[in-house]
């Protein structure tokens, strides 16, 4: 995975420790640290570390502000915030994937991580390093899991591949579900690097991500166990999610700029 969302960010309120007795403090941006980690990112996109980086150096208040969207203003947020489905070891239960038939976001699901040898683990043990208190017993964190978790479930339904402009398209597209400003600075990076041949058809790729998640429904609201089990088509229906044709139109092999330290 090479970005992946919201992600772990734990912002709290202020009147709410942790059970641990250690107040979970709000974040304050740290600019100095995100551009530090850009810069390593650009170099090298497999560098996933980099995402949490800039993503907990830049998001403030953003999870929390999410979380509570999700209780206030969704019609089954309650209830996933009540049950607190942790997604990371159910993505990871192989009877349960392979239990999706053909045709369905499970089934792209289990396809896409089989294929780029890809897991939710595997994601989830690279925000720990990075990121410290990801497994916090707190509503907020749970929050922060969920995004970090559903990443690769946000490619899915996007349309959006693991090549440097699919990945640049998905964190702009993010931008647009969560408004959390790493993301913002992750699209913005992406679209300064040098391509082959004329930028503007990869800034447009990009610009309509963003365009993209801004008017889909808002994904962090979904029951994720529910929607694996909907045919992939009939689910960016009802999400209002319109195909990715700035993306589709530029050649795969032209979607990954030459390495800045070539």
């Amino acid at each position: 995975m090479t970005v992946a969302d919201t992600m772990t960010n734990v912002p709290a309120a202020r009147s709410a420790p942790s059970p641990t007795g250690t107040p979970l403090v709000r974040p304050r941006r740290r600019w100095g640290v995100a551009l530090k980690a850009l810069n390593r990112l650009l170099n090298d996109k497999e560098d996933t570390g980099q995402v949490f980086e800039i993503m907990g150096a830049l998001n403030g208040d953003s999870t929390a502000r999410n979380y509570r969207r999700l209780v206030e203003e969704t019609p089954n947020g309650g209830r996933l915030a009540y049950e607190r489905v942790e997604l990371e070891p159910k993505l990871m239960d192989v009877a349960w994937l392979d239990s999706f038939p053909a045709s369905t976001v499970g089934a792209a699901y289990r396809h896409f991580v089989r294929s780029e040898n890809l897991s939710a683990e595997g994601l989830a043990d690279i925000s720990r390093e990075r990121r410290g208190r990801v497994d916090e017993r707190h509503p907020y964190a749970w929050f922060g899991r969920r995004i970090r978790d559903s990443h690769d479930i946000w490619h899915i339904l996007s349309g959006y591949h693991r090549d440097a402009l699919g990945e640049a398209c998905l964190v702009a597209f993010s931008y647009g579900q969560t408004g959390s400003l790493g993301w913002a600075v992750l699209a913005i990076g992406a679209a300064l690097r040098p391509r082959p041949g004329a930028r503007g058809p990869y800034l447009k790729a990009i610009w309509q991500g963003y365009r993209r998640g801004k008017a889909a429904a808002w994904l962090p609201g979904e029951d994720y166990v529910t929607l694996l089990a909907e045919p992939l088509d009939a689910a960016r229906a009802r999400l209002g999610i319109t195909p990715p044709t700035f993306y589709d139109a530029i050649p795969a092999d032209r979607r990954n700029p030459p390495s800045r330290r070539a």
